[in-house]
């Protein structure tokens, strides 16, 4: 053998030699390290969710106790209530336009649901949000059909972008009557005629549309003026009522948030208490789960740039109002093919549900971090043909999976008004953050953003307890266990509370 011949063929063995170690080569021991004096801020985060309206929290459905009952357990604030598009039957009151001296107001299919929530929800605020505005009240070339059957899915209602009001008031009014039916015992409609409720449920917030840079197509203008006409009309029914704008699905567009908080391209007496955002990480169509876990974690860091920069503008021209990221979650490239004919939605693995968990898990700190109000997940109830990859629960018995499960660690362990801390580790992998609680309590979250194993360190957790929600506790409640020393095992993908002694 040459000397050339050898030096190459041994180049070659080391190159082997290197990726084979980089294959099995175990990861390096996570230590944490918290600096319990080091205060950096005070949390002002709720963590919470979004209750979609759809058919499966139908009254008499295997779904709907079990979806209901896992919603009043958890006692969250800012849970939002969206009665949508895809079943208008569902979500829209006054379906056709008044006409031979009758109006078609009907709220047979709408109040079980929603009263339900209400219900679910009592002793805690909560934001409606019955974003899809009747169809006849915009202008298109024809009628707009939509299913008899309430359950027919249908994603076609929403058309055009001209209301035929131009003054905005019909839409007002519609609202309006919609909030009266709700707290006031019920509403007068456009021809005179009396409807009576019996409801007087107190409700906090309002959220005025949805997405508004894809339902509609709506400018930060035109939705500006209409937000307005709204807020005005309604708070003539409720006068403390608070209001939340824009719920823009994809916030990369500076306009919307420069012209909206800006107090000066408003009518006066027009609050900005709220406003609102959505983020999912999607994956391309020729990802494999093994691969997904990197493009979750990488999207949300840039969503959270998107974040810091909407957060410097709402600063700077609005300071008093407050953030609600009222979405947060994962849709997977098989959901965007749900309205195409024939489409059958592939099988979803148990894992997946925990990797969305643990990207909430962390978007929640870093949100925390940077001072967002409400971090809200998305959302209770997904099936096939409605975004069944952002389910909290199984769509067969509405039992809570591993998203809703790491909500509920969330919620039971962290607060707005707790303390976050300094603190140290040496490992990208696994995310570390500390609270000081207000009731005394030391926690550390730990989130995996991994699909494998890590030993963690957490100095000063011997003698105390482990919350953790990871693939062992799947469809179940958060796991516990005592710790008898600060070393602990964090399986993959898995979120987990260390509270000190």
């Amino acid at each position: 053998m040459t000397f050339n011949l050898w030096r190459k063929t041994w180049a070659a063995l080391a190159l082997i030699a290197a990726c084979a170690g980089i294959t099995v080569s175990q990861d390096q021991p996570v230590t944490v390290s918290v600096h319990w004096d080091k205060v950096i801020r005070v949390s002002e985060t709720t963590p919470t969710l979004q209750v979609v309206v759809n058919p499966p929290l139908r009254r008499g459905t295997p779904v709907h106790d079990n979806a209901f009952k896992a919603l009043h357990d958890l006692g969250a604030d800012y849970v939002r209530y969206v009665p949508w598009l895809p079943y208008p039957k569902l979500g829209v009151a006054e379906l056709e336009p008044p006409m031979d001296g009758k109006t078609s107001w009907d709220f047979t299919l709408i109040d079980p649901i929603t009263i339900d929530f209400l219900e679910a929800t009592k002793g805690h605020s909560t934001i409606l949000n019955f974003s899809t505005i009747p169809q006849w009240m915009y202008k298109t070339d024809k009628p707009v059909e939509y299913p008899a059957d309430p359950a027919q899915v249908t994603w076609t209602y929403e058309q055009g972008t001209e209301l035929r009001d131009p003054t905005m008031k019909e839409v007002a009014d519609y609202y309006a009557r919609l909030l009266a039916w709700y707290t006031k015992g019920g509403f007068t409609d456009e021809l005179g005629q009396r409807h009576e409720s019996g409801y007087h449920y107190s409700i906090p917030y309002w959220e005025v549309l949805n997405e508004i840079d894809f339902e509609h197509y709506f400018d930060a203008e035109t939705y500006t003026r209409l937000y307005d006409e709204v807020v005005l009309a309604m708070k003539e029914v409720q006068p403390d009522l608070k209001f939340v704008g824009l719920a823009l699905a994809a916030p990369i567009d500076p306009h919307y948030f420069e012209y909206f908080l800006d107090h000066r391209n408003h009518k006066p007496g027009v609050p900005l208490d709220f406003i609102s955002y959505h983020f999912y990480a999607t994956p391309t169509p020729d990802e494999t789960p093994e691969v997904e876990q990197f493009t979750y974690f990488d999207q949300a860091d840039g969503f959270l740039k998107t974040v810091r920069y909407i957060e410097s503008i709402r600063k700077r021209l609005s300071p008093d109002t407050k953030t609600t990221i009222d979405e947060l979650g994962v849709i997977s490239a098989d959901d965007a093919n749900q309205g195409k004919p024939g489409h059958i939605a592939k099988p979803i693995e148990n894992s997946y549900w925990n990797l969305a968990g643990a990207l909430y898990a962390y978007l929640f700190g870093e949100l925390s971090k940077i001072g967002i109000d409400v971090a809200g997940e998305s959302q209770l109830v997904g099936f096939p043909t409605q975004y069944p990859s952002v389910s909290m629960v199984d769509w067969n018995d509405g039992k809570p999976n591993a998203r809703f499960w790491v909500l509920k660690l969330l919620h039971d362990n962290f607060a707005a008004g707790d303390k976050l801390v300094e603190i140290d580790s040496n490992q990208p992998y696994v995310y570390p953050l500390g609270f000081a609680t207000q009731d005394g309590k030391k926690r550390v979250l730990l989130v995996n953003k991994r699909d494998r194993a890590f030993d963690v360190t957490v100095t000063g957790a011997t003698g105390g307890r482990l919350d953790y929600v990871d693939q062992t506790t799947s469809f179940n409640p958060p796991a516990t266990m005592k710790l008898s020393s600060d070393a602990l095992k964090l399986g993959g993908y898995s979120v987990a509370v260390v509270t000190l002694p």
